[in-house]
């Protein structure tokens, strides 16, 4: 009797290790459940940062400030979507892909271009946005007028640092006079509306959200005249960075993007534009 008591016990043993090793759990790339964003917090209408949860801003880690903005509304249809709580956390520009490859977040959801630099060192989920190249001057600019880059030539300008504004476009401009990269969009913006530069270049949701905070601005978009800043479809493509090899993350992100267009997108991004702080 003992002997089949044992084996039975034993046998009972081995269907719940068999059991559990023929389930596997799934996986998501985010194992903890929170899914840990970073971005600037400071660079409207992508992402900014606000004193209340108004409009449904979330909180900043280790702040008693909260964060909004195109990319909080995407990374909350994200969380949402794989269930997920959401974490954002405020870093740099410069800090955001050194954080996703040392595993500090799970993913930069931050404006970031697809460019081939970038995907050297992390790997890109999306595009969730496609963003078209701009300029921005002021409408008592003499360049205010301008129908292509070529009617630029002379001018001061600058672009946010580490961006392809101010690394590939500016320098497509003839004969313009390229100043230091501003440290940070806002700080971009300051720089045309206090008249130390003449432009500026940015992408096409950043000039209209700058549009609807200084209406002194008008936007120059040289898209169709033939004269218009030569870009790689990588450089207009907007993505979410993760690190290298988790591919797990990426599809899981990947499947709920797929869902959505670029009217999608769009409409999204002018509810970001519509909420965001002016001045």
């Amino acid at each position: 009797m003992k002997k089949i008591i044992a084996l039975t016990l034993a046998l009972a043993m081995a269907a719940l290790v068999f059991g559990c090793a023929s389930a596997p759990k799934a996986t998501t790339g985010v194992e903890d459940g929170v899914l840990t964003v970073a971005m600037e917090c400071a660079y409207a209408p992508y992402n900014w940062t606000q004193a209340d949860d108004s409009n449904g801003a979330v909180p900043i880690k280790d702040s008693n400030e909260f964060a909004n903005g195109y990319d909080v509304m995407m990374a909350k249809k994200l969380a949402d979507a794989n269930g997920w709580k959401l974490e954002v956390v405020r870093l740099d520009w410069d800090s955001l892909i050194p954080a996703v490859q040392t595993g500090q977040i799970d993913a930069v959801i931050a404006g970031q271009s697809m460019t081939t630099e970038r995907m050297e060192q992390v790997d890109f989920a999306g595009p969730y946005l496609y963003a078209t190249i701009v300029c921005l001057t002021l409408k008592t600019s003499s360049f205010a007028s301008a129908k292509g880059i070529s009617e630029l030539s002379g001018g001061t300008c600058t672009s946010q640092l580490g961006t392809i504004w101010y690394d590939t476009c500016l320098p497509q401009i003839t004969g313009a006079k390229i100043q230091p990269a501003a440290e940070t969009a806002p700080a971009m913006l300051m720089a045309l509306e206090t008249g130390t530069v003449d432009f500026v270049c940015t992408d096409m949701p950043t000039a209209q959200g700058a549009i609807a905070a200084y209406p002194d601005m008008v936007l120059l978009d040289f898209a169709g005249s033939g004269d218009d800043f030569a870009v790689s479809e990588s450089d207009v493509n907007i993505g979410i960075s993760v690190k290298k090899g988790n591919t797990t993350l990426k599809d899981a992100l990947n499947k709920v993007l797929s869902t959505m267009t670029a009217d999608d997108f769009n409409a999204l991004m002018a509810d970001a534009i519509a909420v965001q702080p002016i001045g």
